[in-house]
């Protein structure tokens, strides 16, 4: 008998010796086809993979102040000198500080005279590595009084590249935190309003009705200012991955509903009704495995839409609060008028929000089209 996830092929073509595939290979053959969604998935483990890391990435700490280079441009490592000479090991050039006479603010003219070598698997800052070991070992470091900033700093001489990473690791794992707990309420509705249905079911569709009638940003807006002003960061953090699920979890009950109405039908399923099967051991090991391509399609295009939420409401400060950072907390420090003109370096935050949200969008279209393996 063939099962979901194998084939038994015999006669002449068992004779001739090809080979025989289960569905998941078929799976994964399509989807590796599917060039964007590869490199999108090979880009995104990379992004989390540098979140875990972040401190030891990371060549200062996340609320290590640099106070005399306050919204410090962008000062990277170099491999070229002033005078054009190659150098095998990169360095930085030093900084000097003072007031520009026409705006009255405060530059920062590199200093061709002073070198700084950039050194890796350097003394730091002392961190806990994943939270466990402690270290003070980073990637790269440079020797004091140097300063190395790769996208600069912000307006309290904090170094937003080192933001950015530990900012990531709020952004980032607060979408799957939040599409976990969206799978778990919209799949556990969507199979028992479609399987049940009747009363049950008009209940679980008008309270999902009521939930997407509200315009998304009011809806946070109201669910985020309930949070209790006097609660712990880590208290906020998990209270907006609450929000944001609470919010999402409708569309995909009603697209696990709509699959369950079309496998109850089914000959497997009417088979074991006969036999006098429980409901559970339907649901359990009849319907849900038949969602799951389903809900891990829905659930990889939903990521992006939960870190954009997170985003928002960080920006409109609703969101992650200091001493946390999140990319929104990021952003809503770069909301004024004069960043444009004169510190564009805060906006940084914006490329790697785009690039996960771009990134997650090719992988779930790939995840959708490798879910059917059959389809043309």
């Amino acid at each position: 008998m063939a099962t979901a996830n194998s084939m038994t092929i015999t006669g002449p073509a068992k004779e001739s010796g090809l080979q025989v595939l289960s569905v998941r290979q078929l799976v994964w053959l399509r989807f590796r086809r599917n060039r964007p969604a590869v490199w999108s998935m090979a880009f995104l483990l990379f992004m989390y993979l540098l979140a875990g890391l972040a401190p030891f990435v990371a060549p200062y700490g996340v609320r290590t102040t640099h106070s005399q280079y306050s919204a410090c441009h962008p000062n990277g490592p170099r491999f070229l000198d002033a005078q054009g000479q190659f150098h095998l090991q990169p360095f930085v050039y030093g900084l000097d500080s003072k007031v520009d006479p026409k705006t009255f603010a405060k530059v920062y003219p590199t200093n061709t005279d002073k070198m700084y070598p950039v050194r890796f698997f350097a003394s730091g800052e002392p961190y806990k590595l994943l939270g466990v070991l402690p270290t003070d070992k980073h990637l790269f470091q440079v020797d004091e009084p140097g300063k190395i900033f790769l996208l600069g700093t912000d307006k309290q001489g904090r170094d937003l590249f080192s933001r950015i990473l530990f900012g990531s690791q709020v952004s980032l794992t607060v979408g799957l935190l939040g599409v976990a707990l969206s799978v778990m309420i919209g799949s556990f509705f969507g199979v028992l309003t479609g399987y049940f249905g009747g009363t049950v079911d008009n209940i679980v569709q008008r309270i999902i009705e009521a939930l997407m009638a509200f315009p998304q940003i009011p809806l946070w807006l109201a669910l985020s200012s309930a949070l209790p002003a006097n609660l712990s960061p880590i208290r906020v953090y998990f209270g907006v991955t609450i929000v944001l699920s609470i919010v999402n979890w409708g569309g995909l009950a009603r697209q696990v509903r709509a699959k369950v109405l079309a496998l109850r039908d089914l000959d497997y399923v009417v088979s074991a009704r006969l036999v006098n099967c429980r409901d559970l051991r339907i649901i359990l090991r009849h319907l849900l495995p038949n969602t799951i391509s389903q809900v891990l399609v829905v659930a990889t295009l939903a990521i992006p839409g939960m870190i954009l939420g997170e985003t928002a409401l960080s920006f409109l400060g609703l969101g992650i609060r200091p001493p946390m950072t999140s990319w929104g907390l990021l952003l809503s420090e770069a909301q004024e008028v004069r960043v444009l003109l004169q510190q564009p370096w805060l906006l940084s935050p914006v490329a790697f929000v785009v690039a996960v949200c771009i990134a997650y969008n090719f992988l779930g279209d790939g995840m959708r089209d490798a879910a059917d393996p059959f389809a043309d």
